[in-house]
């Protein structure tokens, strides 16, 4: 592919150890969507929160896809992005999210990643943002347990480093 890799500035993101903000959007599954707090998902455990550009970039394609082929025992697996649900329906169908129990948040209007401090503003675009990639390990009691935040655009999360955290739970 040929892109620019961009230099992202400075987020001020929580991190390990600190709280996770809390946050009611809706959460998409293959069959139907409704509001949810994170912190009704963490009352059934830890939750992998992993925050993509909408669906259809490559990036998210790209994580989603790495996610996929990897095991995350014992924690949920949930996505951010500003993608509404009924992109997020077909996403969790087309890339087969439905298979492994993950489910995406929809976010539109970008408020989530502004709270945890994580907006990245589209080139060419006034107004119009979508979260940096992202990924936040959170346990039952809202605490950060690891988190990576992209310095650059594109950039990946360290997959190992990620299942290792999950692991070490």
């Amino acid at each position: 592919m040929d892109f620019e890799v961009v230099d992202l500035p400075p987020a001020d993101y929580p991190d390990a150890g600190e709280t996770a903000p809390d946050f009611t959007r809706p959460l998409v599954n293959d069959e139907f969507w409704e509001d949810t707090s994170l912190g009704d998902l963490l009352a059934a455990g830890p939750v992998l929160l992993v925050f993509t550009p909408m669906d259809g970039a490559f990036p998210a394609t790209y994580v989603w896809q790495e996610l996929t082929d990897r095991e995350f025992d014992g924690v949920q697996v949930v996505g951010v992005s500003i993608s509404t649900p009924y992109e997020h329906a077909d996403t969790i169908r087309d890339r087969g999210l439905d298979e492994c129990g993950y489910r995406l948040f929809s976010d539109p209007a970008n408020g989530v990643a502004e709270r945890y401090g994580i907006v990245n503003d589209l080139d060419g675009m006034t107004g119009v943002t979508e979260p940096r990639p992202a990924v936040f390990l959170v346990d039952a009691d809202r605490t950060v347990e690891y988190a990576w935040v992209a310095e650059e655009w594109p950039a990946f999360p360290d997959y190992d480093a990620l299942e290792a955290a999950v692991d070490a739970l």
